[in-house]
């Protein structure tokens, strides 16, 4: 299956322990291009419409709902827990999942 960076799909993240997010659920795909083609393994952050205004999380509209990348949540999942293939962020989208990310695991 051919995924993209910062494409939004639908990920069966059960079973789960504890506080990980649960469910099938949008997710936005963080890890590179080169990571995607190469591995059966993508890195994703779940999204969530019930959020409030956090640090790690960012605000983004999807199938005209507001909803929340939760950066503070990413995980690895095999290729095989994607449902379904959605859209990509904007730019705009792209750049402030970016700027969380780094302030979040780099800085």
């Amino acid at each position: 299956m051919e995924v993209k960076q910062y494409q939004i799909v639908l990920v069966n993240l059960d079973p789960t322990l504890g506080s990980d997010i649960q469910k099938t659920r949008p997710c936005v795909i963080v890890s590179p291009n080169e990571m995607n083609d190469n591995l059966q393994t993508i890195v994703i952050a779940p999204m969530t419409s019930s959020s409030r205004k956090y640090p790690t999380r960012v605000k983004v509209k999807h199938n005209s709902q507001e909803g929340w990348i939760v950066i503070d949540q990413i995980r690895t999942i095999d290729k095989i827990r994607i449902v379904k293939v959605f859209s990509s962020l904007t730019e705009k989208e792209i750049q402030e999942c970016k700027r969380v990310i780094r302030e979040t695991y780099v800085d």
